[in-house]
């Protein structure tokens, strides 16, 4: 069974940093797109970011732009979502998502492009 871990949520303050993690148990997520998505209280599920398989390119959504990078670490099979700069309307339940194929300009942001998700971390935002 395909499953995937998300860690690394947590409660910091406007301005602050979390490493979100995102690890796949039984798969080898190098050969898979990855991505991020988020979901805040009554709001509709958001595309953050995503990495195309064997590092092929990385997309992010323009509120994440400049603050939150997405990356690889082959050897721990994990991808991390890095986020700096964090402001109140980041707060929000993200998930890790996986596609078993490539993704690209026009569709890594759609939610039918992956096949996989996780159960999500929280991230809260407050002063």
């Amino acid at each position: 069974q395909f499953l995937l871990v998300e860690s690394g949520g947590g409660e910091v303050h406007p301005g602050g940093s979390l490493k979100l993690s995102c690890v796949a148990s039984r798969f080898n997520l190098n050969d898979y797109a990855v991505g991020w998505f988020r979901q805040a209280p009554r709001k509709q599920r958001e595309a953050i970011s995503a990495i195309g398989r064997n590092d092929g390119g990385t997309f992010y959504a323009d509120s994440v732009k400049g603050r939150f990078t997405i990356s690889r670490d082959s050897a721990k099979n994990m991808v991390y979502l890095e986020m700096n700069s964090l402001k109140p309307e980041d707060t929000a339940v993200y998930y890790c998502v996986a596609r078993d194929g490539e993704v690209g300009g026009s569709s890594w942001y759609l939610t039918a492009m992956y096949d996989y998700w996780g159960q999500g971390t929280q991230v809260t935002v407050s002063s």
